[in-house]
């Protein structure tokens, strides 16, 4: 038997943004609006698809987290989710000071969306049954309010839907994904703009891997005082984890690697047996870091007003709805898409492309969560280990 080849999503991308900037130079503009008509209407998929999103994954998680109560939980959580929202506030900070000099602000995406004027041929509305923020506040409602509950039949519902929620996301949305991308890139030739937004996408990767560097550095300096050891020592003993996420691009399938290499920095196997497992799950530094430089870039490429008032909300609600992120590639950028709808106005246009540069980073922002975890294991080892 022929063995089947594999192409993972990053690679599916890859090559969506290629043939779309190739196909755009010569398609004919019936072709184009062929694609057109199949954005638009996945667009409005989507766009009802968010608001369940949210529902499904962030209920499920809030309710799990609320169910392992204790000072052991609680300060796991507060220092993950504030390591997420420093990454948030350091990528802002450094995007604010150096994305104005690196993006052209002439590039239009409005032209792009819809292929240099095209317009599908048809359109159906699909309405969401909520709005993003609606959604939020029911998921944390149903998630605080089930984890108090000691009957189980609203629970196992709750992790039906959420299954079923996660089957659409890995079966629906992910493989529709680089057909969706490349009728945006096909527009984006069609209109004259896709090698002004291919050097800003070059100009965002190289800013963002330097923010991602800098983060794990500061991490394990932070780490390396609480516990005074040397950082860069307890760094690169974590290496191996850093670069079995790369090849895996999940925390969850990285755990064994980084809980062993947690032990080896001299946490202990009880602390490292819990911290690790959760912190693959509710800390993802690197997946934040990344939404926040990548949304703010296309703002800035766009013209769209953007302050630090307007980015706390953003950063902090960010956080939160990324402890429901699915364990498959991509879900992060997923389950933050309402927050980048309902916070900073992001269209169907604005999304793919925010989908298309997280993606084509995913294993970096992965390899940074689940090194930042053996940081957090060593502070918590700190506070509550065997002495």
């Amino acid at each position: 038997m022929k063995k089947k080849i594999h192409i993972g999503l990053l690679a599916r991308i890859i090559i969506a943004i290629a043939l779309g900037i190739v196909a755009g130079s010569f398609l004919p503009p019936f072709m184009v609006r062929l694609f057109v008509t199949f954005n638009a209407l996945f667009s409005e998929f989507l766009g009802f698809a968010i608001p369940l999103i949210i529902l499904g994954l962030v209920t499920v998680a809030i309710a799990d987290i609320g169910n392992r109560a204790g000072k052991l939980l609680l300060t796991t959580v507060l220092i993950a989710y504030g390591a997420t929202i420093l990454s948030g506030y350091i990528s802002y900070f450094t995007g604010a000071a150096l994305f104005p000099s690196l993006i052209d602000t002439s590039v239009s995406l409005d032209a792009a969306e819809q292929g240099a004027g095209l317009q599908p041929f048809f359109t159906i509305s699909i309405p969401p049954l909520m709005n993003v923020m609606t959604a939020l506040v029911l998921a944390f409602v149903l998630g605080l309010g089930l984890a108090s509950l000691q009957n189980t039949t609203l629970k196992e519902a709750a992790r039906d839907f959420r299954d079923i929620i996660s089957g659409v996301i890995v079966k629906v949305i992910i493989p529709v994904l680089p057909l969706y991308i490349f009728g945006i890139f096909l527009g984006m030739t069609q209109s004259g703009q896709v090698y002004s937004i291919l050097v800003v996408f070059i100009s965002i990767i190289a800013v963002i891997f330097g923010i991602h560097i800098f983060v794990l550095l500061l991490q394990y300096t932070l780490a390396g005082i609480i516990v005074r050891r040397n950082p860069l020592k307890l760094l690169l003993t974590m290496m191996p984890a850093y670069f079995t996420a790369l090849g895996t691009q999940s925390s969850a399938a990285t755990i064994p690697v980084t809980l062993a290499q947690a032990i080896k920095n001299g946490v202990s196997e009880k602390i490292g047996g819990f911290v690790i497992p959760l912190c693959a799950t509710i800390h993802l530094s690197g997946s934040t870091l990344k939404i926040v430089a990548c949304a703010l870039a296309l703002m800035i490429m766009q013209g769209m007003h953007y302050d630090l008032s307007l980015f706390s909300g953003f950063i902090f609600l960010l956080g939160i709805t990324m402890v429901a992120a699915p364990g498959v590639p991509g879900g992060a950028i997923m389950a933050s898409l309402g927050v980048l709808q309902s916070v900073l106005g992001f269209d169907e246009a604005t999304q793919a492309l925010m989908i298309a540069l997280y993606i084509a980073m995913d294993s970096f922002g992965t390899a940074c969560n689940v090194t930042g975890d053996g940081a957090i294991a060593l502070v918590v080892d700190r506070l509550y280990g065997e002495k």
